[in-house]
């Protein structure tokens, strides 16, 4: 009976391999890559690409465009002033080790009250490794 129920699955197998056609692929034209997006980026409503927000060829303004990273022109490349860690606060101002960009000043988020563990956190007394009140 078992050796039955084994030859019956394999024909069966076997048929069904015969009877189902292979399913097509479907292949872009000649000389393109497909094109894959992810759901994540189809999703985004990201009008441009980042290179049309390069104000080096482009008049300045092309940084108060909606979408821009950033409304100042550092270096041909439109940037965030108050949270870009090479331009802090103005183009080329770059923040030392340690120190992050909190509304375009440099602070140091171990230590500093008013900016503890990151931007814009305060701390009532101290702030010691990121934590207000930390007992060291």
């Amino acid at each position: 009976m078992r050796r039955a129920t084994v030859f019956l699955m394999a024909l069966a197998l076997a048929l069904a391999l015969i009877l189902i056609p292979p399913p097509t692929v479907a292949t872009p034209p000649p000389g393109r890559l497909p094109l894959r997006r992810s759901r994540f980026l189809a999703s985004s409503s990201v009008d441009f690409p980042s290179s049309f927000y390069d104000c080096s060829k482009k008049p300045p303004s092309i940084c108060l465009s909606p979408g821009s990273p950033g409304a100042t022109c550092c270096q041909g490349a439109c940037v965030d002033t108050n949270h870009s860690f090479q331009h802090c606060g103005n183009c080329n101002k770059m923040c030392k080790f340690a120190q992050t960009c909190c509304e375009g000043k440099c602070a140091n988020t171990f230590t500093d009250k008013r900016n503890c563990g990151g931007c814009g956190v305060k701390c009532r007394t101290k702030c010691t490794n990121g934590y207000c009140d930390y007992a060291a």
